[in-house]
């Protein structure tokens, strides 16, 4: 490494003790630029010091320029703006450093040499030229150059104000559609806020170039009127002495400072200009002129007309007809190249086809694991350009579920199916319809939670998410709705609603080995003991525990607290394998998390119990399996007989509003919940292993 850099050192540039202070103090650098600047305003100059400060500003302009042609696009040189304010800042104080120099020595000659040199060299030691020449100059940078790159630049800040919010929302549906990770759509705000941002420094920044030319103007003729004055009143000099001297020495400080900042302007003009460009301006310009090379004949031909007139000069104009005609070969010759290049890349990837048609293939065959499809008149809702809520709602129900369950759902495809009517919907499981509606667009859904007196006139319909009545309110009679009692939801919220409840039935079918490996991943960070015992090869596999997972999942059960899953597992798979067996024990250790969500505010637990009749009925048709599994062997009459007693009793449940529960001795929980899931899929079924000891259980009924 030490040796490189000597090399480098060697070669030129900076090596690394040399560049230490820019590296570690930039701020103390432009700190210091900045009060020296302030500082040339208030001192007095040598005219030594004076010339190099003046080198130094044409060279930092002749810099900025050079580096606004070779950027790519104006954010790579963000600073410029602020490089704009201190640049015009160091001219105006060499301003005032030159005009206390001519002022006090003008007339003994002890000025800056570079302004006598632009004086006198420049325009030839005429000061009418050279006054003429400032004007010129001022007149370009301030009307045209600075006007024009003024307008670009505020119209460019309007424009990228108002189309902010759009790429914002773009960004979240990349984001949420899965096209782009956190971290890029980080970046692309960033990039986003950092565009307004230098837009609208840029608007501001014009002012100073246009009020750095006025003041061009304005310093020259001070330095004109007031070295008049001084010559012939303090040194005496004849006035046409003294109008030659100062006059001359004032409009070679006016050149010497209106060059820099003609060229500060332009290369602000440059990069505000620069919105589509993608290439340094150079190549831009380049590839761009030269793929239209009938222009280049055609202007070819014109000046050799011009040459063929009697008067005009021969030689300027053939000579330049001469280079336009083969500006125009060249670039036809280069077109032909472009063409056998394009051919052979299409040639390349019409070899790729067959494998870009596989791929297409493969795409078609994948499986999303969960996707909503809407009907073309509920595109809005899915779309954040046109300020759809859905987007926004699934990401936070994804949240919501991690917290509660302690799963991460995938993500949720969004897009539009012609084949569905307008207003419809339907949410899809790896590929399966499992929920769908039909929604009315710019209607309300209101349901009557019990408590309404006077309905609403409306279209009846049925909720589709629960199947319970409903009425679709125009959004004109929405507020009238909420003031007669209605509960009011909009179709996103019905959607919504739709997709959690989706989300809670078919947890288990969501989660996968390799979300497990990841939850497993992540407490073998903090916990690896555990996570070792359980994982060893005489143990559980990550098959055996994702089963677990997926039992306790499929009736509510949250598995966000997986160290206690793994302590459970841990202290039975040495001897239980069977993840049935295996999720029942670990309910035991869940019962507090598992009871807790139907407590009422009392913390009392609202169950129905069998009498010991029946449970001697389900007892005598219990089944053991070899590997420690249950299920219930009963005759058709029995099994219908308590089912329909089963259902009795949840009348008393939709009467007192609460959720159905079950209360059952632990041997026959399981083998009970799998007989009656799928006729009253809405019950709970707990054992009383799972009840804590400070929960009051109160019993509604006890079916005989």
């Amino acid at each position: 490494m030490s040796n490189t850099q000597n090399q480098i050192g060697e070669g030129g540039l900076l090596t690394t003790s040399q560049s230490s202070f820019l590296s570690r103090s930039p701020d103390l650098m432009i700190a210091t630029v900045i009060i020296g600047t302030v500082l040339m305003m208030i001192f007095p100059l040598p005219a030594v010091l004076i010339d190099l400060m003046l080198a130094l500003s044409i060279s930092v302009s002749l810099i900025i320029l050079m580096v606004s042609i070779y950027i790519t696009k104006p954010l790579e040189f963000g600073v410029f703006p602020t490089l704009l304010l201190i640049s015009t800042l160091f001219r105006l104080s060499l301003n005032v450093a030159t005009t206390r120099n001519i002022l006090l020595h003008g007339a003994d000659g002890d000025v800056a040499n570079l302004v006598v040199a632009f004086g006198k060299v420049v325009v030839g030691g005429n000061f009418f030229v050279g006054f003429v020449i400032f004007v010129i100059l001022m007149v370009i940078n301030f009307i045209v150059i600075t006007k024009g790159a003024g307008r670009v630049a505020e119209v460019a800040a309007r424009f990228t104000l108002d189309a902010m919010p759009g790429k914002q929302m773009a960004i979240d549906a990349e984001l949420n559609a899965g096209h782009i990770n956190a971290d890029e759509a980080k970046k692309r705000r960033k990039s986003v806020e950092k565009e307004a941002d230098f837009y609208g420094a840029m608007d501001g920044a014009s002012k100073f170039v246009r009020g750095d030319a006025i003041a061009g103007i304005i310093i020259t003729l001070v330095n004109i009127i007031v070295g008049f004055a001084i010559g012939i009143l303090m040194y005496k000099l004849p006035p046409v002495d003294a109008v030659a001297k100062f006059t001359l020495l004032a409009v070679g400080d006016g050149l010497i400072s209106a060059i820099p900042a003609l060229m500060i302007s332009t290369a602000a003009g440059i990069i505000v200009t620069r919105a589509t460009s993608e290439g340094n301006l150079g190549v831009e310009v380049l590839n761009q002129i030269r793929i239209h090379p009938k222009a280049f004949y055609i202007a070819a031909g014109l000046i050799f007309l011009l040459a063929i007139i009697p008067g005009f000069p021969k030689i300027p104009f053939f000579t330049l007809s001469i280079f336009l005609a083969f500006l125009g070969r060249a670039s036809s010759k280069w077109i032909e190249r472009k063409n056998i290049t394009d051919e052979n890349l299409k040639y390349a990837d019409d070899l790729k086809k067959g494998e870009k048609d596989t791929n297409s293939l493969d795409n078609l065959m994948k499986v999303d694991m969960i996707a909503i499809e809407v009907g073309h008149a509920l595109v809005p809702l899915i779309d954040p350009a046109q300020d759809g809520e859905i987007v926004d709602r699934i990401q936070g129900i994804r949240k919501q579920f991690a917290q509660e369950m302690g799963i991460i759902i995938p993500q949720v495809q969004l897009r539009d199916n012609l084949q569905l009517e307008p207003g419809g919907y339907q949410i899809l499981l790896k590929g399966n319809k499992i929920a769908f509606g039909n929604l009315m667009v710019d209607y309300f859904l209101a349901m009557d939670p019990g408590t309404v007196e006077h309905p609403i006139h409306g279209e009846v319909t049925k909720d589709p998410v629960y199947g319970l009545p409903a009425i679709w309110v125009h959004k004109r009679d929405k507020e009238e709705a909420v003031f007669r009692g209605y509960t009011v939801v909009n179709c996103s919220t019905v959607i919504a609603t739709n997709i959690t409840k989706v989300l809670k039935e078919h947890a288990a079918d969501l989660l996968t080995r390799q979300d497990v490996q990841y939850l497993i991943d992540k407490l073998k960070e903090s916990n690896p003991k555990v996570v070792d015992e359980v994982m060893q090869s005489d143990r559980l596999n990550l098959g055996e525990i994702v089963k677990v997972m997926q039992n306790l999942l499929r009736e509510d059960v949250s598995v966000r607290d997986i160290l206690t899953l793994f302590e459970c597992l841990a202290d039975h798979c040495r001897i239980i394998k069977n993840p049935d067996v295996l999720a029942e024990q670990c309910r035991k250790n869940f019962g507090r998390n598992i009871v807790q969500k139907y407590t009422n505010e009392k913390d009392e637990l609202i169950v129905v119990t069998f009498d010991r009749l029946i449970e001697d009925i389900l007892s005598g048709g219990l089944v053991t399996t070899e590997n420690g599994s249950t299920y219930l062997n009963l005759d058709a009459k029995n099994a219908q007989e308590i089912l329909q007693k089963l259902l009795r009793s949840m009348q008393i449940f939709d009467k007192e509003g609460t959720q159905p529960i079950l209360l059952i001795s632990a041997r026959m929980r399981q083998a009970f919940y799998k007989l009656v899931s799928r006729y009253v899929p809405h019950l709970v079924v707990l054992s009383y292993d799972e009840i804590p000891a400070e929960i009051n259980v109160k019993n509604l009924e006890l079916i005989v």
